[in-house]
């Protein structure tokens, strides 16, 4: 029996927000420079996150390449 998944449609604030502050002509560079933005703001909150998994399992480079070589 399949399980169905509730979507959530409601927008947070800043969602809200840049839908308005996109509610204008845009020129290419523009899309692009807040697109930028997003992804270095992202990033930058999965780094934050990586180096604190990385300090709570106290992971080496050892363990990194036995993760992706495969080694037992």
């Amino acid at each position: 029996m399949a399980t169905t998944q509730k979507s959530h449609t409601e927008l947070n604030p800043i969602q809200v927000s840049l839908l308005r502050l996109s509610n204008r002509p845009m020129s290419e560079e523009e899309t692009l420079a807040l697109k930028k933005v997003m992804v270095d703001h992202y990033s930058g909150l999965l780094d934050e996150e990586l180096t604190k998994v990385i300090a709570e399992k106290r992971y080496t480079q050892k363990d990194f390449d036995e993760m992706l070589n495969g080694d037992d």
